[in-house]
């Protein structure tokens, strides 16, 4: 890395320039296995052909020209969002961290526009949901804040999973309760069905705004397009990012009319955010994950890989001793040091990404195929068994 990058990344030593599928291809020719597709981004894999179609076809039309003007592709995306989702509206930006910004900032203005005083946001432990100042505050981990402070007021924080303790946390100045269906920065931990249906019955109850982050959830990565459908349950405001746009930086906030009652011209604003090479990249994507059977695929994908994964506990109970997830949003819990893992499976030729509570995560692209997952089993008996033997 040369000096004049800011120092933030600790990048492994490798430079890919090409990627083709589920692999990619480093500067030396050496393959990889691409089991972390950019921290569940690449949903489509690398060079789709209809995502670049769709870019080279929009990149020699127009590429931006701002909000200050109606862009017919980011009209198309917010209806596409709401004609398959719970949402009236969608807000168009360019990541997961200001889709997050949006959603806490329609659950202030919702409020304040009715004239009330509300403006708390309930969040879990364990929760990621950006690195903004906003974002840290309500995410709250000390490895992420730590010599950001003050944090910004304005979030409770109680154990993610355990309804009594959110309830006990409701205030006459709770505005809403924001919670990812599954944690993936702080484990892969999904939240149980019953807790999801519980937080919606309390926010029903206290007239609160039920809000999810499905920046790395959404888009297919469970095997529903969004990962609460699995709960029965819908949100009143919804986060989305990452696979969204394929690798193209696209983010959306989604919402019901009533909640985002009060955001008005002017409130609230993105100025790349909806720009015509953002939506012709996320229509794209739209495009191939609501065709029919894809969903289906990836839930078949991920019962088989997660079957897999088991195999390798089985077999290597003293590096990895159990599987989380769901879809292909997977995890081993790990006994040696994740990184270490992470490590030895990148020497083999196997990209994964590791998580908080000792996890890595592993995130195919959702095109994965069982041939792949196959090639990517055989990596891990052998980065486990290389590790057994230190």
């Amino acid at each position: 890395m040369t000096q004049s990058v800011m120092k933030t990344y600790a990048p492994a030593d490798v430079v890919f320039d090409k990627g083709e599928g589920v692999f990619l291809f480093a500067e030396d020719g050496k393959r990889f296995l691409d089991f972390g597709a950019g921290v569940a981004v690449t949903c489509l894999g690398h060079a789709h052909p209809h995502l670049v179609a769709a870019l080279t076809e929009q990149a020699q039309k127009l590429w931006h020209c701002s909000n200050l003007y109606k862009i017919k592709g980011q009209e198309r995306f917010a209806r596409r969002l709401a004609e398959n989702t719970f949402a009236d509206v969608a807000f168009s930006c360019n990541s997961g961290a200001e889709a997050n910004e949006c959603a806490i900032k329609v659950a202030r203005k919702h409020f304040a526009a009715k004239g009330s005083d509300r403006y708390r946001i309930l969040t879990f432990a364990g929760a990621f949901h950006g690195r903004t100042m906003a974002t840290l505050s309500a995410g709250k981990q000390a490895k992420h804040c730590d010599g950001f402070g003050p944090m910004l007021d304005g979030f409770d924080q109680v154990a993610f999973n355990d309804l009594d303790a959110a309830k006990a946390a409701i205030t006459d100045k709770t505005a809403a309760i924001l919670v990812e269906p599954v944690q993936g920065e702080g484990g892969m931990r999904p939240a149980d069905v019953a807790f999801l249906q519980g937080l919606r019955a309390l926010c029903d109850e206290h007239g609160l705004l039920l809000m999810f982050d499905e920046v790395q959830t959404g888009v297919g990565r469970t095997g529903k397009l969004f990962a609460h459908e699995w709960a029965g349950v819908t949100p009143d405001v919804m986060a989305i990012a990452k696979g969204i746009g394929g690798g193209f930086p696209v983010g959306a906030c989604l919402a019901t009319n009533e909640a985002a009652s009060g955001m008005a011209p002017g409130s609230h604003g993105s100025t790349y955010g909806g720009n015509p090479l953002a939506m012709a990249a996320a229509n794209a994507v739209l495009d191939v994950v609501l065709e029919d059977g894809f969903l289906d695929h990836v839930s078949k994908m991920g019962a088989l890989f997660k079957a897999r994964l088991q195999d390798v506990v089985d077999a290597h109970p003293t590096v990895v001793t159990g599987v989380r997830g769901r879809g292909l949003m997977l995890a081993l819990e790990c006994k040696v040091t994740n990184t270490d893992l992470v490590a030895k499976c990148f020497a083999n030729g196997l990209l994964a990404v590791p998580a908080g509570d000792n996890v890595m995560r592993l995130l195919p692209p959702l095109v994965v195929q069982e041939e792949h997952i196959e090639a990517a089993i055989a990596i891990l008996m052998r980065s486990c068994a290389e590790l057994s033997e230190k």
